[in-house]
């Protein structure tokens, strides 16, 4: 950084402003509005932050060999509820498991008021990422997001979906169902759009 005044350093928990922010530890990028706090890193828990460039002074280091997906005690359940074929995402947010059908054609995640499926944290971006859905094939494209898009703890620009397939989408882990008629269970319910 010859030439260049030192970026600010901020710890968790204090107000920094608005702009891009990455841990000192691991490099995880968080961006923030004006009266965010600055958190804990998602990623590794890290406490110390520097406001970064959007150029990309700083190297960033991430997971890059895919692991093993654990799946969570309630992804059974979920999967157990569902009576109608078809794509879904679930996860859970808050204590609440939601279950989201995916239609045909784009789905958008991100923080936006527009995103279709919205995650209000700073490690996702207004824009994340978006889902497309089409002859029975379902891609998800990260969409120029600040973090990244992660497939079974592989980032990822595009790829296709497999029925359990992990993504991660800031601090959130979505799981992909896609469930075909020996894989639907009757007696379930139904789910619609979205499932709370």
């Amino acid at each position: 950084m010859s030439g260049q005044a030192p970026l600010d350093s901020f710890s968790a928990g204090t107000l920094a402003g608005a702009g891009c922010f990455r841990c000192g530890t691991c490099g995880f990028a968080v961006a923030l509005h004006e009266r965010d706090e600055v958190p804990a890193c998602p990623h590794c828990g890290g406490e110390d932050f520097r406001r970064s460039s959007i150029f990309g002074e700083l190297e960033l280091r991430e997971p890059t060999a895919t692991h093993e997906v654990e799946s969570p005690d309630w992804l059974e359940e979920a999967r157990e509820a569902v009576e109608r074929e078809g794509d879904y995402l679930g996860y859970e947010v808050g204590g609440r498991v939601r279950v989201i059908a995916l239609e045909g054609g784009w789905t958008r995640i991100g923080r936006s008021l527009a995103a279709d499926i919205r995650f209000d944290h700073p490690t996702v971006s207004r824009r994340h990422a978006m889902l497309h859905r089409a002859d029975g094939v379902a891609r998800v494209l990260d969409d120029r997001s600040l973090n990244g898009v992660f497939v079974n703890g592989e980032r990822v620009d595009m790829q296709t979906l497999s029925d359990g397939d992990e993504l991660t989408i800031g601090r959130f882990r979505l799981y992909f169902l896609s469930l075909a008629p020996a894989g639907v269970h009757g007696g379930g319910i139904g789910v619609p759009s979205a499932l709370a």
